[in-house]
């Protein structure tokens, strides 16, 4: 049975999709991010997927207010991602009752902190690879590194990284269908648990995942604009 997690991307304390990770493309679906959680509960969904888009690009905590109201609110396994990129950050989520912290461009920039943070806190860590043409991107989707994203993916989870996040940006916001050609390859390439995030917009993605055992997806915007109906991929899920 394949994880689904809805997506909640704040920028501005709302509820929003961007188009391909770009802040000028941005979409509010909801002013008060709090309003989602009752049509996630309402479709029996029991996982929850948070990111900062503001912390990702800045590395600010513009939106800790309403991502603590979030897990306070809701009976979720809740990850949440986004510009946490330093031991107390982490600390202050799985504090308040977050279930698993996501580590983006801190994982790429500093090998050592995650081998710690990995040490100290056990899959509690994940680690989101977010690829463009499968190179790797930080900051908020803003900057390429010269790094492959399928290398660095074999690289987590030889470190013991048991959940990777992998986001191919070039699919993500375009309601067009996602890569389902790399999650194949990952299966195979690595031991870790693969989330697949971007684009995911047709059941048959939700079944093609689940039969090739991938753990987890990510529904974001096919969701919010109805051309994924949430109870259905749930049915679909088990």
């Amino acid at each position: 049975m394949i994880e689904i997690f809805p997506a909640i991307d704040l920028h501005n304390g709302q509820a929003v999709r961007l188009t391909q990770g770009d802040y000028n493309q941005v979409e509010v679906f909801f002013k008060n991010p709090v309003e989602v959680l009752d049509f996630f509960n309402k479709n029996n969904s029991k996982n929850l997927h948070i990111v900062d888009l503001d912390g990702a690009k800045d590395g600010n905590t513009k939106n800790y207010e309403v991502i603590k109201e979030l897990v306070e609110k809701s009976d979720f396994f809740v990850q949440v991602g986004g510009g946490i990129r330093d031991e107390e950050r982490i600390k202050k989520y799985i504090d308040l009752g977050v279930d698993r912290v996501i580590l983006g461009t801190i994982a790429v920039e500093n090998e050592e902190f995650l081998i710690d943070m990995v040490k100290k806190y056990g899959d509690k860590i994940a680690v989101s690879v977010d690829a463009k043409d499968e190179k790797v991107a930080v900051k908020g989707w803003t900057e390429t590194v010269e790094l492959n994203s399928l290398d660095f993916c074999k690289k987590l989870s030889n470190i013991g990284v048991k959940t990777i996040i992998y986001t191919d940006i070039s699919k993500d916001g375009m309601l067009s269908g996602t890569n389902l050609d790399v999650y194949l390859r990952l299966s195979k390439l690595v031991e870790s648990d693969i989330i697949a995030s971007g684009g995911i917009t047709f059941l048959d993605e939700i079944r093609e995942l689940n039969e090739n055992n991938i753990y987890g997806a990510i529904v974001g915007k096919a969701v919010y604009s109805g051309k994924l109906d949430l109870k259905e991929v749930l049915e679909v899920s088990k």
